[in-house]
């Protein structure tokens, strides 16, 4: 199969979050597969400063005349890059969405307009490349309207996925950017892309995509109810035949603790003793009591309603009364990061909390933990939850999207069957999550049952092999619908 794999970010050329790891990753796992795929990226100047020499291979004249090249390279995995560059649209400093100081970039639809008029582009017969793709895969909303556009081209055409990553964001613009854009008039209706009077990058691609997917089972089901579908879980539940759920995996090279060059003291499932000098070294790093037998509560996440870190801080003097030790890395709203550096400021020596983003530190906080909290209000997939169950520190988790789907809740059955490798809590509120942490707490005092709950964990197969060959499948029902086009 020939798979253009479009996408707004890619690890590690350009990451802001959970999809830069999932483009650099699921591509990697399909290449591996014999997929034939390859990377559509837009230049930003942090992509085209590590890609060193590229060879152009087209060039790109779309959307009211806005020229491009298109240049040819790979990824650190081996995969196929092509990059869109493009100096009027993605030279700039800052990331891809926003400028330095966070602030949403003005003219963000016609940048992802146009990289998805480049994708559609590629995957139809006016491409200039002789590799044409079977299928575009587009990723979230910034390649919201390339399955519209594929829609309106004539002749022979790739079919397009459109994957979901997180519903939340949309892509919401004006209508009036509808002419720019290069888009029909008859498409700004509620059977297209219009959303509340908006034009919405997201529905375009939910309503005009082949087929659709998202990151794990259970959000795929969540997102076609009022509760979790963002206002477009009618759509969704009228293309349910066509949505698919595929939980995201992680890269088990990167986190592996018998490997992990971040962590001072390496571990397996054979050698836990060893985690317990991580544990000591987190505390010293980040002057906590050095108490080995005090249960260490981690936290890596971004600080925002979605995450329920303001749960974790409206609990948190009960958490370090258990007594117990807290420890939360991060970065998002300012409430957010205010309510936790009081906590901490309030609990000396046992909570500590550090604002931004430190990679050697998110490994050690997975390592040097005993349990790690994710209250999620909403999780598509996440990420975490698998880390952490892969470091033996079992997660405390909300029931929802893809921490239900990783997490096998650990009662009294699932420990005696090694199936448990976490603690489930429902709903998403302070009490709730207080006493999964209290369940968990209970077991660690219990030396036998928690070394077996760690082991199950550990031994859970999260690698992108199982993903991988799922979207392969998927890749092959749209290849021959294509042929019936």
């Amino acid at each position: 199969m020939r798979v253009l794999f479009a996408t707004p970010e890619c690890a590690p050329l350009a990451k802001t979050g959970g999809l830069g790891d999932v483009s650099a990753a699921l591509p990697a796992a399909l290449h591996a597969r014999q997929v034939d795929v390859r990377v559509l990226l837009p230049g930003y100047d942090e992509v085209l400063s590590q890609i060193g020499a590229a060879a152009e291979v087209a060039r790109v004249s779309a959307l009211r005349g806005i020229e491009a090249r298109v240049l040819q390279a790979s990824l650190p995995s081996g995969v196929p890059l092509l990059v869109l560059d493009c100096p009027r649209l993605y030279r700039r400093t800052g990331g891809p969405y926003a400028d330095a100081i966070g602030a949403a970039w003005p003219d963000n639809a016609l940048r992802f307009g146009f990289l998805s008029h480049a994708a559609a582009w590629l995957g139809s017969d006016q491409s200039p490349l002789a590799w044409r793709p079977q299928v575009v895969h587009c990723n979230d909303w910034p390649l919201g309207l390339a399955p519209a556009y594929l829609r309106f081209m004539s002749g022979p055409r790739a079919t397009s996925l459109m994957t979901v990553h997180n519903l939340a964001f949309q892509g919401n613009f004006d209508r009036a950017l509808l002419a720019d854009l290069d888009l029909p008039e008859a498409s700004f209706s509620i059977e297209g892309l219009e959303f509340h009077g908006m034009l919405s990058f997201i529905k375009a691609g939910i309503y005009y995509a082949d087929a659709i997917s998202t990151v794990s089972t259970n959000y795929a089901r969540e997102i076609q109810t009022e509760s979790f579908g963002c206002g477009l879980h009618g759509l969704l539940g009228s293309r349910s035949d066509r949505l698919f759920g595929i939980v995201n995996g992680i890269d088990v090279a990167v986190w592996d603790p018998l490997t992990d060059r971040y962590l001072p003291s390496r571990y397996s499932e054979r050698s836990l003793w060893r985690k317990n000098r991580n544990k000591l070294a987190l505390q010293r790093q980040l002057e906590l009591e050095s108490d080995p037998d005090t249960p260490v509560l981690g936290v890596v996440s971004r600080l925002t309603h979605q995450k329920g870190t303001d749960l974790i801080a409206e609990v948190g003097g009960q958490l370090a009364d258990l007594p117990a030790q807290l420890v939360v890395l991060g970065s998002g709203d300012r409430e957010h990061e205010q309510a936790l550096r009081a906590l901490a400021a309030s609990r000396p020596g046992r909570v500590a909390v550090r604002i931004g983003f430190d990679e050697q530190l998110a490994h050690l906080v997975e390592a040097g933990s005993d349990l790690f909290l994710m209250p999620s209000r909403f999780e598509p997939c996440g990420m975490n939850q698998m880390y952490s169950q892969r470091y033996g520190t079992p997660p405390v988790a909300h029931a929802t999207g893809g921490l239900a789907d990783t997490v096998v809740d650990c009662t009294a059955q699932t420990l005696a069957a090694g199936s448990a490798s976490g603690f489930l809590f429902a709903p998403a509120s302070a009490p709730a999550l207080l006493e999964g942490v209290r369940r968990g707490i209970a077991l660690y005092h219990d030396r036998r049952g928690w070394r077996a709950l760690q082991r199950y964990a550990m031994s859970k197969d999260f690698s992108w092999d199982k993903a991988a060959l799922q979207y392969a499948a998927l890749y092959e029902q749209l290849g021959g619908e294509k042929a019936a086009h």
